[in-house]
Parts: structure tokens; sequence; C-alpha cells
């Protein structure tokens, strides 16, 4: 079975190791160019870092094992520092970008030494590529046969195309900065680099929009994927004792934590000691074809025993 924490861990340490080598890289290649491009990708780079450290830690707490003020364990921790990223890259990432870039549009001061800006560039962008795949070659194995797209947005670990998007950018961010070098340097007219740093800041601001907006419907309480509701139904029903399944609800309380509510109708009449031994073999079966599925809460909506019959009577 595919780990999905080590999975996870793997991607992020690998983009924790690469963002530090490229951002200690990228501050000393600003202070040699003067480049706000470079400059905005040092910065990018220094919130990428942080940003890895930050899910380590949510990775690290989601975790924990249930207490009595989280008796469902602390699984959506990983959710809420996922989100905490997304607000760092808009407010710390594309702020300071942007703001630099702003700067330097009014100074516009020269560049100098272009080719160490290129050769950090270079550098960055075969760090990131080795990162970014890296992180899609394990995105790839756990999206299934959904596409790229459907994928990230039914996702249930952030911090798998977090990284993925990070890099991405980051890659992006590498392109931008080179042309804003390079038409500074060739026509002389140097607005184009704070220019390149305003476009670095505005692709961060997008890539923290989107992560948000995928992160807060994990973070309020996403539902489980289709396949795996209309599995537990299929399941359901597959038992004699079950008339109707009238409602499934599920809630991922972490990337492999699901909570499960059945109401279902059983037969009548039905003995309570049939209801009690088709709930337990139930229970058992759908935690077997779904392994993320944890916890499960079936619940009786019309079902008659035969002990009350006999009562009645």
């Amino acid at each position: 079975m595919h780990d999905k924490t080590s999975s996870s861990k793997k991607v992020v340490y690998a983009a924790l190791i690469g963002n530090g080598l490229i951002a200690a890289s990228k501050f000393v290649a600003a202070i040699m160019t003067g480049s706000s491009a470079i400059l905005s990708e040092g910065i990018h780079s220094v919130v990428d870092t942080g940003n890895q450290i930050l899910l380590l830690h949510g990775i690290r707490r989601s975790k924990e094992p249930p207490d009595e003020q989280f008796p469902f364990g602390h699984g959506k921790e990983v959710y809420f520092w996922s989100f905490v990223v997304a607000i760092l890259i808009f407010a710390v990432g594309a702020g300071l970008s942007i703001y630099e870039g702003v700067q330097h549009l009014i100074s516009a001061p020269s560049v100098r030494d272009v080719y160490v800006s290129y050769l950090v560039l270079a550098l960055a962008a075969v760090f990131e590529g080795v990162t970014w795949r890296i992180a899609f070659k394990e995105f790839k194995k756990t999206k299934g046969k959904r596409g790229y797209i459907r994928a990230v947005h039914r996702g249930k670990d952030p911090s798998m195309f977090m990284v993925l998007f990070e890099d991405s950018a980051a890659l992006l961010g590498i392109v931008v900065a080179f042309l804003g070098i390079f038409l500074s340097e060739t026509t002389g007219n140097h607005h184009f680099d704070g220019a390149a740093s305003i476009v670095i800041g505005l692709i961060l601001g997008g890539t923290a929009a989107w992560l948000a907006y995928e992160t807060k419907s994990l973070l309020i309480g996403e539902s489980a994927n289709r396949e795996v509701v209309q599995g537990i139904r299929e399941i359901a029903l597959s038992f004699k004792e079950i008339s109707h399944v009238n409602e499934i609800l599920t809630m991922h309380m972490g990337p492999d934590f699901i909570l499960v509510n059945i109401s279902v109708d059983f037969v009548d009449p039905i003995s309570s000691g049939d209801v009690e031994s088709s709930v337990s073999r139930m229970d058992k079966k759908i935690k077997e074809a779904f392994p993320d599925i944890k916890r499960i809460f079936i619940e009786a909506e019309a079902w008659k025993s035969v002990e009350s019959s006999e009562r009645e009577a």
C-alpha cells in the first residue's frame, strides 16, 4: 500500500533542501548585481523554505494521537498549516516582490555582473527542476485515474500539491527573472528588471490564491471522493439485513482519516442480535475496502426487532 505520509515528507524534505540552497545563492547574486528580479526570487525561495518547515510541522502534528479534547485526532493540523502557507506566500512573497519591483521602477538602478545572475538562475532552475520532478512523480502516484486538475481539486493531502504548485511557480519565476535581466541588459532600459519583480509577485499572488481556495474546503470539512462514497453504499447494500441506504455522510479529518456516518433501513422484522452482527460485519468490510476510513457510525432509521414485536403482541 502507498504510504501517503512518507511520500509527503519525501516531497517536502526535497523541496526544503533545494529551496534553502537556492535562496542563499540568489541573495548573494542580488547583492552582487543589484537586480530586483533576483532579489524577488531570493524572497520567493526564502518563503518557500519557511513553508516547507511549516508543512513538516503540520504533518508531524497531524500524527498526534486522539485525546479528550480532540477525540478524532489532530489530522486537520496539516490543513491548517497548509492554509497558513498560502497566506504567507501571498502576504510575504507576493507583497515584498511587488514592493521591490515598484521601488526599482521608480529608481531604475542599473544591473551589474549579469552573468552572475544567469549562473544563479541556471543553478536554481536545476535545483527547482529536480524537486519539481520528485513532487510530480509522487503526485502522479496518488492521483489515480483522475486528470491533473481534478486530482488537485479532489486531493486530500495539500502538502503534496502545494510543493508541486510552489515549484511550478518558482520555475516560472526563474524564466521571468531571466527575461527581465536580459531585456534590461540588451535594451539599456532597467525598468524591465523592476517589472520582472512585479510579475514574479503576481505569479506568487495567483499561486497563493489558488492554494488557499483548494485548502479551504479541506479545512472546513470536505467529503470523501465520490468513488469511496459509492463503494460504501455498495458494501452496505450487499448485506441482506439492509433494505435501503438513506444517507452516507463522510468527512476527511486528515489526508488518511475518513469519518463515516451511514443511515440505513433494516429489513422488518429483524432481531437486535442480527442488527448488531450486521453492523459489526459491515464496519469491518468497509474498513478493509477503504483503509483510510477509521471511524464508522451506522444509524438505524427504521427497523423493528422481533423482540419489540413480541412485546407489542
